[in-house]
C-alpha cells in the first residue's frame, strides 16, 4: 500500500505588540518588515504586509481596549501571519464594518476592508462585550499555503515567550497526511534558552517519523531528552478515516476535544520526558464531527469554558487559538495553543 507523503509544519514564536499607543504600530511594522525579509516576501507582498499591520494596529489603538498584535513567520512557510486581538467592546455589525466608508471613530473607514483585500487569508470573529480576534496572512502573489487543499486536517498555533524572554520554552509541530495528522506540543521545564533546547529536542524526534506509534515516539523522546533539563510532552494522532484521536504523553501539556455537543479532556501521565516517565500508554478517544482538538501548555489556564469557541468551530483555527490566548494566558510563563480541525 502506498503511504501518503507527510507535510511537516513546525511552530514558531509569535512576538506580541500591545497597542497602548500609536508608537507601537510603527514598532510592529518594523518587526514585520524583518520577518518579510526572512520569509522571502517580494517588495509587493512586503508592502501589503506593512499596510495590514498598520491598519490592524491603528484599529486597535483607536477602538479597542487591551488590544495587541501577534506577528510570526514560520520557517519555510513563505508567509507572515498577523493576529489581532482585544478585550472589547466588540463590533456590532462585522459585514458593515468590512465595507469601505464605514467608521465609528471619524476615520475614513477603510481599515478592515483593506486588510481583507490585502491578505491572502483573512478571518475575524467579534462578540459584543467580549472583544474581537482577527487573523491575516501575507504571501507572495500566486503562492499557495503549505499543505493547502490536499490534507484532511488544518491546523494553527500560537506560541509566546515568558515576560522578559526572547525565546519560547514551548515548541510544537504537526505532521499532516491524507488520513489525518499527528501533533506534538512540548513544554521545556522553566523558560528561556534551556527550556527551548529541551522542547526543540522533542521536536527532533517527532520530525523523524510523525506517523510512528505514539508510545514508541514517547520512549524515543524520553531517551533523547536525557541530556536536557526535560519537558512535558504530549503527542496525538488524528485519524479522519476512523474518527478517532490517539493520545500519549507525560506532564502537564493538556488536550481537549471540543464540539457543539461534547467536551472531552485527554489526560497525560505524570512525569517529565528526559527525567522520569512511566511506561507510555496510548489512549483512543472518539473524534466527533465538527470538533476541534485543542492542545496547550500550562501557560494557558487549564479550566476554560468552551462557550467562546462555539462560534468559531468551523472557522480558521487561528481564531480559536487567539481566543484562548487572549482570555486564558497566565501571563507569567511561555504559552502555546495549537488547534486542529477536520476539513469539512
Amino acid at each position: 500500500m502506498e503511504v501518503a507523503a507527510m507535510d511537516l509544519i513546525v511552530g514558531c514564536l509569535h512576538t506580541a505588540f500591545p497597542m497602548g499607543d500609536v508608537t507601537r504600530v510603527g514598532e510592529a511594522r518594523r518587526h514585520a518588515a524583518l520577518l518579510a525579509e526572512s520569509a522571502a516576501l517580494d517588495d509587493t507582498a512586503a508592502g501589503r504586509l506593512a499596510l495590514v499591520v498598520t491598519e490592524l494596529g491603528n484599529n486597535l489603538v483607536r477602538h479597542a481596549k487591551g488590544g495587541q498584535l501577534l506577528i510570526a513567520a514560520r520557517p519555510g512557510s513563505g508567509e507572515v501571519e498577523v493576529i489581532s486581538m482585544d478585550d472589547g467592546p466588540g463590533i456590532p455589525d462585522i459585514a458593515r464594518s468590512m465595507g469601505d466608508g464605514y467608521s465609528t471613530g471619524g476615520t475614513p473607514g477603510t481599515g478592515l476592508g483593506a486588510v481583507r483585500r490585502l491578505a491572502q487569508d483573512f478571518d475575524m470573529h467579534s462578540a459584543m462585550g467580549e472583544g474581537t480576534v482577527a487573523v491575516a496572512r501575507i504571501r507572495n502573489s500566486g503562492a499557495v499555503r503549505a499543505a493547502a487543499g490536499k490534507q484532511r486536517v488544518e491546523c494553527a498555533g500560537i506560541s509566546t515567550a515568558a515576560p522578559g524572554e526572547t525565546v519560547c520554552g514551548d515548541a510544537w509541530a504537526v505532521g499532516l497526511d491524507g488520513s489525518g495528522g499527528s501533533v506534538m506540543v512540548a513544554d521545556g521545564l522553566g523558560h528561556g534558552p534551556d527550556a527551548a533546547e529541551a522542547s526543540l529536542a522533542a521536536l527532533e524526534v517527532f520530525g523523524i517519523d510523525p506517523a510512528c506509534g505514539l508510545a514508541e515516539m514517547m520512549e524515543r523522546t524520553h531517551a533523547h531528552l536525557r541530556s536536557t533539563r526535560g519537558a512535558a510532552v504530549s503527542v496525538m494522532r488524528l485519524d479522519a478515516a476512523n474518527d478517532t484521536i490517539v493520545s500519549c504523553g507525560a506532564g502537564n501539556v493538556m488536550g481537549r476535544i471540543v464540539s457543539g455537543v461534547s467536551d472531552k479532556s485527554l489526560l497525560a501521565q505524570h512525569g517529565t520526558a528526559g527525567v522520569q516517565v512511566r511506561k507510555p500508554e496510548e489512549t483512543v478517544t472518539a473524534w466527533p464531527a465538527h470538533a476541534l482538538l485543542v492542545v496547550h501548555s500550562d501557560g494557558i489556564e487549564s479550566r476554560w469554558s468552551t462557550s467562546r469557541l462555539m462560534p468559531v468551530l468551523g472557522r480558521d483555527p487561528s481564531l480559536a487559538a487567539a481566543i484562548l490566548m487572549r482570555d486564558h494566558c497566565r501571563g507569567r510563563d511561555d504559552a502555546t495553543v495549537v488547534v486542529l480541525r477536520r476539513k469539512e
